[in-house]
């Protein structure tokens, strides 16, 4: 199970039920890395999404709102029936779409990344360099004791990404 997430500075993700920032590179990388795999997320962020459900994935939400709210995605109750899915015990939630494997990805909010992060083998942050002072949700502490940064590429602020960033890849080391 992986979670991927853009924070800023201080472990930000969100304002006002939206993204920090648009960064373009940062939504190709998404792209890369979630298509043709599961993405789980809750409830604000589906409804949040501009294409919903996302394109070339299976779509799932962590929800207990009556699932017609989500056309086009199915609805998972629990975290214990993500975990299940990941650990293929679930047969309600294996894949009936050929094209998309079982390869998780939590793409958000804030409740569903720190529910999720115990289960967690993998993180692809997006890390802004800024701080944004009127942000509102935020991504639990990355302990180094849990977590092993394996890879980090950085890149300066250009005509399309206003802010410098770095794409950081970290492993769960063993407990």
């Amino acid at each position: 199970m992986n979670l991927i997430v853009a924070i800023d500075e201080q472990n930000a993700i969100g304002k006002g039920g939206g993204l920090l920032c648009h960064l373009s590179a940062d939504l190709k990388h998404f792209k890369a890395l979630t298509t043709g795999h599961t993405v789980v997320m809750g409830s604000r962020t589906y409804l949040s999404l501009p294409r919903r459900p996302l394109p070339d994935r299976r779509n799932i939400v962590l929800t207990r709102q009556d699932a017609a709210l989500f056309e086009g995605a199915e609805v998972a109750r629990s975290v214990e029936d993500i975990v299940s899915m990941d650990n293929q015990n679930n047969p309600n939630f294996l894949s009936s779409q050929t094209d998309i494997d079982n390869e998780i990805f939590i793409i958000g909010g804030g409740q569903v990344y720190e529910q999720m992060l115990p289960y967690a083998d993998r993180l692809y942050v997006t890390r802004i360099h800024y701080t944004f002072p009127d942000a509102d949700t935020f991504f639990p502490a990355i302990a180094p004791a849990r977590w092993r940064l394996v890879s980090t590429e950085s890149f300066p602020a250009d005509d399309k990404n206003p802010y410098g960033f770095s794409f950081e890849e970290y492993e769960r080391t063993a407990e």
